[in-house]
């Protein structure tokens, strides 16, 4: 593994650390916005409204049953060689976290201060997104969190259809029989996993009240 971060053709032009980084990020990001606009809302309208939860769960669980690099060979086979059929696996595997664990922090949400909301007039939208919302944050963003690190760790399947991302190292490491390279791309995925993690963590500070952090 020094061997692989102590040279420096690993740092610099098309196949260095930082522009791999910057392919694996994007296809990160990606993903997982994809997956939010598909999930997150509508986890929350039937986490608000109590309706559909058991097709929701059922949908998530055939979501989480899928094999990502099943879904990728046979996405590659019917639209060829793009974004595209990497964007399709990522996004099945960052829908269900997103889903369940939106609908579940709407759902376990005090009904205490969501009933006051109703009595002074507060509208349905206006009590999800001003009530229910703001309290389910930490849940939620759990949800994100767990997306991101499976999406992170998973997008290295982006090498084995002649794309970039860190999973290059890994694949070309392999086809050279140059275990270095191999462990060097697996660290440096690790590393954005747990990196993924911290920025996740800075995000929740950011975001959830002080008094909602301590209820939690």
């Amino acid at each position: 593994m020094n061997v692989f971060f102590s040279d420096g053709a690993h740092w610099h032009g098309y196949a260095g650390v930082p522009h791999r980084l910057e392919e694996h990020l994007g296809y990160t990001f990606e993903a997982l916005a994809i997956a939010a606009a598909i999930a997150l809302p509508i986890g929350l309208i039937t986490g608000h409204t109590g309706r559909g939860g058991n097709a929701l769960a059922l949908v998530a669980t055939a979501g989480r049953a899928l094999p990502s690099y099943g879904l990728l060979v046979l996405m590659f086979f019917w639209l060829g060689i793009g974004l595209v059929p990497v964007m399709i696996p990522l996004v099945a595997l960052a829908v269900p976290p997103i889903l369940v664990t939106s609908y579940e922090a709407i759902r376990t949400v005090d009904p205490a201060p969501v009933d006051a909301a109703r009595g002074m007039g507060m509208g349905p939208a206006a009590v999800l997104f001003q009530v229910e919302v703001p309290a389910a944050l930490p849940l939620i963003i759990s949800g994100f969190r767990s997306a991101a690190i499976q999406v992170v760790s998973t997008a290295a399947i982006a090498a084995t259809v002649s794309l970039g991302g860190l999973g290059r190292y890994i694949v070309d490491g392999l086809y050279q029989r140059n275990y270095a390279t191999v462990v060097g791309g697996a660290t440096l995925i690790a590393l954005l996993a747990l990196a993924m993690v911290g920025l996740i963590w800075l995000v929740e500070r950011a975001v959830v009240s002080p008094g909602v952090r301590r209820s939690n």
